[in-house]
């Protein structure tokens, strides 16, 4: 089977998002071809490279959606149609929530109209930064029925939108659509919604390759998490189920949103960002075969933000085993009174409550410590942050002695991975005895995966995707809450026995339902199931270019069980009766279908739906030359 592989600021790139999800699946489905299509975000990244790849990528394409583009002139035919078909993907952006689908009907219309314009006049990038761009604009917010967030984007905010619109829209301006690109593939499996899925879009509009969606983070909702800061202003036009989504809890997405989080952006420009990105998001819901959240969290925002429930397919992300098992096969299980928290320093981890929560832990238990190991994050602000805790536990812990002549020593230490306190991950886990989290925003929690899979017992606030994780091998307590926090750790720091079978149960739970292994099954199952049932329809040619009569049999075109029995999917793999029951969780691939004992002829099949009579070769015939 040949898969296109779409990422955005991902996979192959060194510091890509989801880079290491991406790399297992690919060299853990070695009977597969990928062709891998990125798209860069920075210069930055580019340069750093690519990670080295498996011989099972025949391809790689990349594209940057970063600088300004190189734009073509177009003429004034060309111009008229793009004013059409950009004023109307604008009118729908501007038009507010609407439930009956025509927005979302209008919509479609016009960004594939704009595929088709791209596709014959050699590009939009050029166009979409162009004046007329930015005049459409200004008619849609100014138009009746306009909400009042964007009735008062000014001209700095249209500038803005559309220069954010053309680099979110480029991969329309791509040459990745042709017969001998994405058009070849069997199935595109976008790695994440928005941007990185508008390829796959575009390539089953033009090619009728089905589309496959995985979000262990949901776009969308970081766009809306980006673009807080412009209050209530947004909220205006987020449409298309996107209030409700609001709704749903919190939990980290993934952080590919850069729209709407810019901080020079004003409210209305925010505002439209999100209502565009509502739009695409179900655009990509609507046109995916198959969609795949990571979690149950993410399944939530799906839905709200217009997914449909038959499509969805919870498939969790996996962990190797391997290096994080060792800790939990060893028989020394910690420091006892070591508490320990890993993870990526910044204010969503919120260690400001866990200081203040570990301060009334020292009350209960004189000789706790805790461990602080992680990476900082890029920017000046997580740097801050970085030193603002710091302070704080120099503040809350002052350097203790044992005596008046001995080295003063504070219970609470900052390490970075990778260093000499500690060397590996594991090894952070492997230095205590109780693992917590204290996020106030948190997606799927990896950290508490790797925990798990060393067999710790953990403490947790309830946010995203934790409870969801943990199940009952570990104890959740309400975020913001330090004193809960402190009550949980002190519970388990004086329960060795307790902290043992919770860490059991732990380890088991990961073990099944969280590794690399179930992953890469759940994602070939799904793989032989799409493509079995919506195979890429390709005419037949010989050696001269001329279409080849009968190259496909007739049963083939026959809709429904007929082709499914017996019968073989595109790629030569079995045929299935039909997809998993929606919202299955998949850690394991779906069952297939039993071949029959003996093929029988396809002719037999059909006289057997058909009470025993044999099928009039008309209909093969129509259905061969359709």
């Amino acid at each position: 089977m040949r898969i296109g592989l779409l990422t955005e600021g991902g996979y192959p790139y060194v510091d890509g998002e989801a880079r290491l999800w991406c790399d297992r699946l690919v060299r853990g489905l070695g009977q597969h071809e990928f062709d891998v299509y990125a798209l860069s975000r920075s210069e930055r990244q580019e340069a750093r490279g690519w990670v080295e790849l498996p011989a099972q990528v025949r391809r790689v394409r990349s594209a940057s959606l970063w600088g300004a583009g190189e734009g073509l002139g177009l003429g004034r035919r060309v111009r008229r149609r793009f004013a059409e078909c950009f004023g109307e993907l604008a009118g729908v952006v501007c038009a507010g929530t609407d439930d009956s689908g025509q927005l979302a009907d209008r919509f479609g219309s016009a960004l594939y109209g704009l595929a088709e314009l791209a596709r014959e006049s050699g590009g939009l990038i050029g166009a979409l930064r162009s004046e007329a761009a930015v005049r459409a604009l200004e008619s849609a917010c100014r138009a009746p029925g306009a909400p009042r967030a964007v009735r008062a984007a000014r001209v700095p905010d249209l500038l803005a939108v559309a220069a954010e619109l053309e680099r979110v829209l480029r991969p329309l301006s791509l040459d990745w659509y042709g017969d001998d690109e994405l058009g070849a593939v069997d199935l595109c499996h976008a790695t994440a919604g928005g941007g990185a899925a508008l390829p796959g879009l575009l390539a089953k509009h033009f090619a009728g390759v089905p589309l496959l969606v995985t979000e262990y983070g949901v776009q969308l909702r970081a766009h809306y998490l980006a673009g807080a800061g412009a209050g209530a202003g947004s909220a205006g036009v987020l449409g298309v189920g996107a209030a409700g989504a609001a709704g749903v809890g919190s939990g980290a997405a993934g952080s590919g949103a850069r729209a709407g989080g810019e901080p020079g952006l004003g409210a209305p420009a925010r505002a439209l960002l999100a209502a565009f990105h509502g739009r695409l998001a179900t655009e990509v819901y609507g046109r995916a075969t198959v969609i795949t959240p990571g979690n149950a969290h993410a399944r939530r925002w799906q839905e709200r933000c217009g997914a449909d429930r038959a499509k969805l397919r919870t498939v969790y992300p996996g962990l190797p085993a391997g290096r994080f098992g060792e800790v939990g096969e060893r028989e020394d299980a910690g420091e006892p009174q070591t508490l320990i928290w890993v993870g990526r320093v910044e204010p969503a981890k919120d260690l400001i409550s866990l200081l203040h929560a570990f301060a009334e832990v020292r009350k209960e238990e004189p000789k706790a410590r805790l461990r602080i190991a992680g990476a900082l994050a890029e920017g000046p602000e997580e740097a801050a942050y970085l030193d603002h805790c710091r302070a704080l536990a120099a503040q809350l812990f002052p350097d203790e002695a044992d005596g008046a002549h001995a080295v003063g020593d504070n219970p609470v230490s900052f390490e970075e991975v990778g260093g000499p306190e500690v060397p590996d991950l594991p090894d952070a886990y492997a230095a205590g005895g109780v693992v917590v989290l204290s996020s106030v925003v948190e997606g799927f929690p990896i950290s508490l995966i790797e925990a798990m899979l060393c067999g710790r017992a953990t403490v947790s606030t309830d946010v995203g995707a934790v409870v969801e994780v943990i199940g009952g091998t570990g104890l959740v307590v309400p975020p913001r809450n330090p004193r809960a926090l402190a009550q949980a750790c002190v519970a388990l720091l004086r329960d060795p026995e307790r902290r043992a079978r919770l860490g059991a149960a732990a380890r088991a739970r990961a073990l099944e339902l969280f590794t690399v292994e179930q992953n890469i099954a759940a994602f070939n199952g799904i793989y032989l199931e799409i493509v079995s049932h919506c195979p890429v329809r390709r005419e037949a040619l010989n050696e001269a270019g001329e279409p080849v009569p009968f190259a496909h049999p007739a049963e083939a075109y026959v809709p429904g069980r007929w082709a499914a029995r017996g019968g073989t999917g595109a790629g030569g793999e079995p045929g299935v009766s039909g997809l998993s029951e929606a919202g299955g969780v998949s850690g394991a691939p779906a069952p297939t279908a039993t071949p029959a004992p003996a093929p029988a002829p396809s002719w037999a099949a059909a006289a057997r739906q058909q009470g025993g009579k044999r099928p009039g070769l008309g209909l093969g015939l129509r259905e061969a030359l359709s």
